[in-house]
């Protein structure tokens, strides 16, 4: 799970699409519980849209009333990026998998999925 933390003002275009901007915080510094939730609910929405290989769940999570905090379930991304910038192969990074590593993955559900 990544934070970001865009370095002035808001996660706009620039933010997102420019190196430097934005801080990255791998894993996201939030409570533990709502980091366990974060994780299940990515997995209950990937598998109850019949998802296959990497997607990329966002969220918002809101504090403000202590910890742990609210999360807000955004989007299922199907499609995640694979640029220098990009959240997945930096999460998978974090995990230990190389961006080689992770392609072949996604190669490999790709086919399993091309022949169901």
């Amino acid at each position: 799970m990544t934070e970001l933390a865009p370095k002035s003002g808001f996660y706009d275009y620039d933010a997102k699409y420019t190196d430097g901007l934005t801080e990255h915080r791998v894993p996201a510094p939030i409570h533990r519980q709502a980091y366990a939730e974060a994780l299940a609910m990515a997995e209950a929405a990937h598998r109850a849209l019949g998802c296959a290989g990497v997607t990329r769940s966002d969220f918002r999570y809101d504090d403000t009333a202590g910890e742990p905090g609210v999360l807000y379930l955004l989007e299922v991304n199907t499609q995640p990026g694979m640029t220098p910038l990009s959240l997945a192969p930096e999460q998978a990074a974090h995990c230990g998998m190389h961006f080689d590593d992770l392609v072949a993955r996604i190669l490999a559900c790709a086919r399993v999925g091309a022949l169901a």
